[in-house]
Formats: structure tokens, C-alpha cells, sequence
């Protein structure tokens, strides 16, 4: 066995109700005042109310940024930097989406003063330090809080990320009270999203390792094992806290065994068409499946065998039924399943293709290698 490097989150906190107590581990850290960063959404929902009664009850000042928008750029992670500097805080809370926590992050490392967000997009550039930082996810998808990196849209339509360690928050708290109203749109889309995580870390040409590999078939046994019930039934608590779980897994997962070609692809839809990152995954991961399975069949019946245990037939024919079964799980959850179904026509496809090339930090991650006319045909069949 190769020699590997893995590295997650410190400390996780998982009980439902725990954002309650993100003030008595703000104050553990050395906490006095702390910027909390969510979105319009979460701070409207109530669901930053457990978070703020608990720095409150621990005597903790709040400076509150609630302006973070989807696929978050450059301009709102600025506007958060400053307002963290113009309160004076020594630490950063996130309660909410992968967004949230993404530009929380870059807040607790670019509020110290020493870097700046246009020197540290790429991998391992940003050196830190940071102000202390605790992330609460409110889905169920993006496993941001066990990740180092935040994605930042750059300029119109393209994303970029910052990878580090640093970045790593000190603690995780997930709770599944924060994610009982989310709607079943949102919840397939980010629960897909995590399964996603999960495959491409199982699959990473790169950096696979036996650590991630556990991670991501217990995160596979999880969410699927719990994305139909949860989409059912929003407010079963216990199949919520089984998503969180498995979301977190996902993200320790790809953390150390970094995604590859259906991120490429979804990012260049999210980016252009404002499609949510979770479908935009969703739509071009059966393509993906199918274009990798030249070389990847292997690993992909393995995955189906935690997916669809107690299937049969060999390496081939468990594939098949992987990638028909994932194709077909979009579609059962209510989720639009082709690329015309958010606004993309064939004319756009080129352009598209040419945006998801860019993603050579994700690519080269990919069990296939990817040239422009097979992203073109990916898109196609998506279509």
C-alpha cells in the first residue's frame, strides 16, 4: 500500500439539537465576539435562533452577515471580510448551506489581514492563519464542513476554489432540527450531491486511498439507504440525522480523494444557468458514469453492491444497474433529469464543454481521461 496524507475537521458535534451549543464551543475556542454567516433564506426559516440563544447565553457578541448567495462571488466573501473587521471579531459561526460555510471559511482566513483572496485561489497556496471557526450544515449535501476548500464564483460564469487545510474548521455541528423544513427539491438534489461526493472519492484517480474508500461506501450505505424516506418524510429526524452523517462521510471522503469529472461538468451549468449545484451534478452524473465505465467498471460494481446490495451477475451487469439506477433517482425524487429541463439548448453545449476544460484540478482526478469532444457528447446525451 502507498503512503497516503488525511486530514478532516478536529472535532465533530452530532446530535439532533446540538447547534444549541454553538456557544459553549465558541467559547471554548477563546471566543468573545463572532461573525455569524448564513443566507437570507436560513436567518428568514428561524433556523439561526438555537445557534444565536446559545453565544448569547454564553455571553458571546454577534455581528451578523446574512448576505451570502448562491455560488457565492467574489464581491459577498469581500463584504463579509469587511464587516468582520469592522466588528473586530475573533472568531466566525456558520449555520447554513455549502455557500454559507464556503465563504465562512474564507472570512476566518482573509479577516487575520495577512492574505488576500485574489493570491490564494489553487491548491495549498492560502498558509493561514485564521480566526477560529465553527460550521453547521443546514443540507444534507456539500459536506463543506469537513472540507478544505470554498468555491468562489470568479467574474461572470466562472468558479474557482481554494483548497488548504487551513481551511478546515475546528468544529462540525450537525443537527438534524437545522434541516426538518427543508423541501424535497432541495433535499434530493443535495442528498444526490453526497452521493456524488461518495462515488467520485470511491473512484479518484489520484489520490484514493483505503481511509476514504471506508468513508465513502458507509456514506453510500447511509444516503442511500435513507434519500427516498427523507424526501417522503421531512420531518423524520432520524433519517435526517442519517443524511447529515452520511454527507459529512462523503465530504471526509473526497476531502483526501478529490472529485473528478461530474464536478467539471456541473460546475460550467451552475455557473452559467444558475442551476443548483446538487442537480447540476445530478444531470450529468449518468453520462459521466457511462463514459468512465470503460475503465472503472470495477470499482462502480462495488459501489452498486452498497447501493443495491443483494444484487447479481458480474462486474458488468452491476454496473449497468448502478448507472440505471442513478440515472432513474433524480427523476423518482422529482428532480428535472435532462439539460433542456433547466434552460440549455444544443447551441450551448460548446461553450459549455469549453468552461468544464477548465477544471483541469478536477479532470485530472478522473479514472478516464477527458478531452473536449467526450465532454461535448456527455453534454449531448444529458441533454
Amino acid at each position: 500500500m502507498q503512503g497516503f496524507v488525511f486530514q478532516s475537521t478536529k472535532s465533530s458535534l452530532i446530535e439532533p439539537g446540538s447547534s444549541a451549543r454553538i456557544g459553549e464551543l465558541a467559547s471554548g475556542l477563546g471566543c468573545k465576539s463572532v461573525l455569524l454567516v448564513s443566507d437570507p433564506g436560513v436567518a428568514a426559516a428561524g433556523l439561526l435562533k438555537p445557534g444565536l440563544d446559545g453565544l448569547k447565553q454564553a455571553g458571546i457578541a454577534v455581528t451578523m452577515f446574512t448576505d451570502v448567495e448562491a455560488d457565492p462571488p467574489e464581491h459577498v466573501v469581500l463584504a463579509g471580510v469587511e464587516r468582520a473587521l469592522g466588528a473586530k471579531v475573533d472568531g466566525v459561526v456558520s449555520i447554513g448551506g455549502g455557500s454559507s460555510m464556503d465563504t465562512a471559511k474564507l472570512i476566518a482566513l482573509l479577516a487575520i489581514g495577512r492574505e488576500r483572496l485574489a493570491d490564494v485561489y489553487g491548491v495549498g497556496l492560502a498558509k493561514g492563519p485564521r480566526l477560529p471557526l465553527i460550521l453547521a450544515p443546514t443540507t444534507a449535501g456539500t459536506g463543506s464542513e469537513v472540507t478544505p476548500i470554498s468555491i468562489v464564483t470568479t467574474g461572470e460564469n466562472e468558479k474557482k476554489g481554494v483548497v488548504s487545510p487551513i481551511l478546515l474548521p475546528d468544529w462540525a455541528v450537525l443537527d438534524a432540527d437545522l434541516t426538518l423544513g427543508l423541501p424535497a427539491p432541495v433535499t434530493a438534489a443535495t442528498g444526490i450531491d453526497a452521493m456524488v461526493h461518495a462515488i467520485e472519492a470511491y473512484t479518484s484517480k489520484r489520490l484514493k486511498n483505503p481511509v476514504s474508500d471506508c468513508l465513502a461506501r458507509e456514506a453510500l450505505r447511509l444516503l442511500g439507504g435513507n434519500i427516498r424516506r427523507v424526501c417522503a418524510d421531512g420531518k423524520d429526524r432520524q433519517a435526517r440525522q442519517a443524511m447529515l452523517l452520511g454527507s459529512m462521510l462523503a465530504g471526509m471522503a473526497f476531502a483526501n480523494a478529490p472529485v473528478a469529472a461530474v464536478h467539471a461538468l456541473a460546475y460550467p451549468v451552475g455557473a452559467r444557468f444558475h442551476v443548483p449545484h446538487g442537480l447540476s451534478n445530478s444531470l450529468v452524473l449518468p453520462g459521466v458514469l457511462k463514459f468512465n465505465a470503460l475503465v472503472a467498471e470495477e470499482l462502480y460494481a462495488e459501489v452498486a453492491d452498497v447501493l443495491l446490495p443483494g444484487g447479481t451477475g458480474g462486474v458488468r451487469t452491476r454496473t449497468a444497474f448502478l448507472i440505471e439506477y442513478l440515472a432513474a433517482l433524480p427523476g423518482d425524487l422529482g428532480l428535472p433529469t435532462r439539460l433542456r429541463d433547466v434552460g440549455i439548448s444544443h447551441n450551448q453545449l460548446p461553450q459549455l464543454a469549453e468552461d468544464a476544460m477548465k477544471q483541469q484540478r478536477l479532470l485530472i482526478n478522473n479514472p478516464r481521461d477527458v478531452r473536449l469532444q467526450d465532454v461535448i457528447a456527455i453534454y449531448s446525451e444529458a441533454l
